[in-house]
Parts: C-alpha cells; structure tokens; sequence
C-alpha cells in the first residue's frame, strides 16, 4: 500500500501548486525586486537604484502618517467589530427569556434580525461608502438634517471635512459593513455549542455574562482569532471607503491616509511604481506581523465538545 505513494500525492498536488506559485508567490517575489528600481510603472525602461526606495520611506512623513492610522484601525476596528458581534450573536442565541421547555433560548424573532444584521453584507462596499458619504455631508446629510431637526443646529460637524472626525466616520461606516457578517459566523458557531452546557451553568447559579466568558467565548475562541486576522486584514486594506468616502481623498490633511491609498496614488497618479512596490513590500511585512502577533497571543488549548 505505501508503494508509490509519495508520487501519487505529488501528483495531485503539483498543479495546484504550480498554479500558487504563479498567481500567488510570483508577485510577491516580483514587487521585491521592483522595490529596488525606480520604474514608473509607464515603460519598459528602469534602472536599478539599490536602498533608496527603502530610505525614502524611511524619512517620508506621509508614510508614517499613513502607519499610524493603520496601526488605530488594527487596534479599534477588529475589537469593536467582533465584540459587537459576538454581543448580537449571544443575545440572538441564548440571550433571550428563558421559555417553557427550554432553560436557554435566542430573543424572540432572532431569524428576522440575523437577516436584518446580514443585510449589509449583500451590499457593495462602494454603495455602502457613497450612502454614507451623502450621509456625513454636512450642508445636506441626514444626519446633520437630523441634528437641526431636534434644534441642535450648535453641534452640526464637519464629520469628513474635520480632520479630527474623519477617520472615525470611515471606522464607523467599515463596522456597520461587517458586523453583521460576524453576527451569522458567530451564531453558526453558538448554535452547534450543547444547550447542556449552559442549563448546567445556569442550574449551578452562573450568569449570562459568566455563561458567555466561561462557556461561549472559549469554545468560539479559534472562530474569533480566525475572524480577528480577518479584521485586521480588512483594517489594513481600507481603499475604497477612503478613495470613495474622503475629501481629496485621504484628506483632510492627510487625516484619513492609509498605506492602500498612499500606494495607489504613487503609482497610479504619481507614476512611482518602485516606490509603490516598496509600500507594497512595507504593507506586507505590517500584515505578517500582525497575523503572527495575534495568532501567537491567540494561542491556546483546543476544547472540545
């Protein structure tokens, strides 16, 4: 039976492989070597120029803007993101009243409101940032609109044209995007945990919170890391809501920059495709890092059930 086997395993998994290794590997390997030229991306013709793609970033302050905003997103958006989800999940799961033959039960409608919850999932993500950006205008918007209606015409903000704002109405418009989609991920993941746990739980006097942080979350915990690098991912690939949603875009004053957009608009409207690449190259080293970081602090013994 072990005769042959090892090429019967290649053979299966040669094309794939090969396939990987040209759609995948290829560019990467490829946006390295670019990162040492100085091609514009609009000829054939490039030079190579060594480090000093690498020592122009170094010092470049927009770059570092552009870090830091993306280093926030990593932090806020994946944890604001989840939690809610995690939160409308439980309610809808086992965070109703308790019911005739049931120690634990969902709230009442939660297969309506996981619809309701999805919903934004089956909208584009350019539809979602154009409905918000008629919703942040500040002459027109609704939500000023709403704010004059209640008399409070005082508080009326520029939301995207105060740089101050506006990065967190993109993190707003970004959760209100995916939170749903973690609301019917986590669901799946509650609805296959044994109702036995927590009529056990409950029956020894435990709380919902205490249910939820000794019961839910440890054996959701490799569904929630996997969501996290998810997020994060997502975090760090923020272009179209800024191209879309922000004045400039990535304004104002570079308040809403991030490293996607900053590579697109060297390579695209700059015509600086080495120097792009190098972002390239910068933004995939930010994002193994983080991967790495949360799949090393996520570490954990696997419960099973």
């Amino acid at each position: 039976m072990q005769h042959g086997k090892y090429r019967f395993i290649a053979g299966f998994l040669i094309l794939p492989l090969a396939i990987y290794g040209i759609f995948v590997i290829s560019p990467f390997v490829q946006a390295v070597y670019y990162s040492f030229t100085d091609w514009t991306g609009l000829s054939s013709d490039f030079r190579m120029t060594g480090f000093d793609n690498y020592q122009r970033l170094w010092n470049d302050e927009v770059f570092w803007t552009s870090v830091g905003h993306n280093v926030l997103l990593l932090l806020v958006l994946p944890l604001v993101t989840l939690g809610l989800g995690l939160f409308f999940a439980f309610m809808l799961n086992v965070g109703g009243r308790r019911r005739k033959n049931a120690a634990v039960a969902g709230v009442r409608g939660s297969g309506v409101y996981k619809i309701v919850y999805f919903f934004p999932q089956v909208l584009s993500i350019a539809i979602v940032a154009l409905l918000f950006q008629f919703a942040y205008n500040p002459n027109s918007g609704a939500l000023n609109s709403f704010l004059s209606a209640i008399g409070l015409d005082s508080l009326r903000p520029e939301w995207l044209g105060d740089p101050s704002l506006a990065l967190w109405c993109v993190m707003a418009v970004m959760v209100w995007s995916n939170v749903g989609f973690y609301v019917v991920l986590f669901s799946a993941g509650m609805s296959s945990i044994p109702r036995d746990f927590y009529e056990a739980a409950l029956l020894d006097g435990a709380t919902r919170v205490q249910t939820f942080f000794r019961i839910t979350l440890p054996l959701l915990w490799d569904t929630v890391q996997t969501g996290w690098v998810y997020m994060g991912i997502m975090a760090l690939d923020s272009f179209a809501v800024v191209q879309i949603m922000t004045v400039g875009p990535g304004g104002p004053d570079y308040s809403t920059e991030v490293l996607s957009f900053y590579l697109y608009t060297k390579a695209f409207r700059d015509g600086q495709a080495g120097y792009a690449t190098t972002l390239g190259v910068a933004l995939l080293i930010v994002t193994l890092i983080f991967a790495g970081i949360v799949m090393k602090l996520g570490r954990r013994e696997r419960l099973e059930y």
